[in-house]
């Protein structure tokens, strides 16, 4: 594989001094970029774009024409997995992913297997091999996941849902089936991951979007345990070098201190957690990644350089930080609007690395 001409990110996530802080974003391929739209068009449906590796390596390099970004993100979806467990994935027009096949019962939990990730999710680790030819060593490559607790909800609720009663449900009512699914879904993620990375991919992220949904008491025994069982099982050197591993639990301000414990290279912050108050919780341990909100991407372009300079100050000077959104980037976003973000961060981020 080419070498790497641009390793900022690698170095920021492994808390080593940069030029400038490196900055990717959080779903920037994908709905928000026209050209997205057009192949999204062509192909017909989101499954065959996940599924169909040239489709996939094509939409992960899109925003890396477009923009300066010091990153691109696989793209692929974190329900993967559970479809390759034969739950039967679908996407409903209007209502999101869905699955034929909830899982609801310790019967449920019996018949599920941990997937042989060449056979049924080999269309992932095809596309992580394509988008490294295509990037030729431009910027690194992030691989990903769901963390077991997020892709359980879908799994039990059957797709999204408003309250989570189900899983909610299983998780007080019968905890000891929602642990074995949790446990399948660990191991399968670990192989997931590390075949992403024996694949080609130089860094991996473990998406949790409902952990914050937890008490702090089950969030330590149905999240994060098993996000810290995935940390251990990972492949963390390739290519002569350290693999970083990134944990993100949307809404998880007051337990970045337990996050950091978890062995992985940084953490993902969300919007609401000031960035000097999560450096202080995890004590420089980490690095850190974010925080912009994604809706400032709505004003015009000096408000945006504003708060690119405010979370830029929020962070401070040093190592460690990897500017990001604090999720998803919107998907009627303008994408003039990401490039004014990220000459902001061009423009001002190298004073907090003199």
């Amino acid at each position: 594989m080419s070498p790497l001409k641009n390793d900022l990110l690698l170095r920021a996530l492994l808390r080593e001094p940069v030029e400038r802080t490196p900055v990717w974003m959080m779903r920037q391929a994908g709905r928000y970029l026209p050209e997205y739209r057009a192949l999204r068009a062509e192909a017909g449906d989101f499954l065959t774009l996940c599924s169909t590796p040239d489709l996939a390596c094509e939409i992960t390099v899109q925003p890396i024409r477009r923009f300066p970004l010091d990153a691109a993100i696989l793209f692929s979806d974190i329900l993967t997995v559970p479809h390759a467990m034969g739950l039967g994935l679908y996407f409903a027009e209007g209502e999101g992913p869905r699955f034929r096949h909830p899982v609801r019962s310790a019967a449920d939990v019996v018949k599920l297997g941990v997937p042989d990730v060449e056979d049924d999710l080999g269309y992932v680790t095809e596309a992580v091999r394509r988008v490294r030819r295509e990037l030729d060593g431009r910027v690194p490559l992030i691989g990903f996941a769901g963390s077991p607790w997020t892709v359980a909800t879908y799994c039990v609720e059957g797709g999204g849902s408003k309250n989570h009663a189900r899983i909610k449900g299983m998780l007080y009512g019968d905890p000891g089936t929602l642990h074995r699914l949790l446990e399948l879904l660990a191991r399968a993620t670990v192989d997931y991951l590390n075949a992403q990375v024996a694949a080609g991919a130089q860094a991996v992220m473990v998406f949790d979007t409902w952990g914050g949904l937890l008490s702090p008491a089950a969030y330590r025994e149905f999240s994060l345990q098993y996000m810290s069982r995935i940390v251990e099982g990972l492949d963390r050197e390739a290519e002569g070098r350290r693999v970083p591993v990134i944990l993100f639990t949307k809404g998880a301000g007051a337990r970045l201190t337990e996050m950091a414990d978890a062995g992985c290279d940084a953490l993902g912050v969300d919007w609401t957690t000031d960035l000097a108050e999560a450096r202080r919780l995890t004590a420089d341990r980490v690095a850190l990644q974010g925080n912009l909100d994604p809706s400032v991407l709505y004003a015009p372009p000096a408000r945006i350089a504003e708060e690119v300079g405010r979370v830029l100050s929020s962070y401070g000077r040093g190592p460690g930080h990897v500017f990001n959104l604090g999720h998803g980037i919107h998907p009627d976003i303008d994408p003039e609007h990401v490039a004014a973000m990220l000459a902001a961060v061009h423009a001002r981020s190298p004073a907090f690395h003199a």
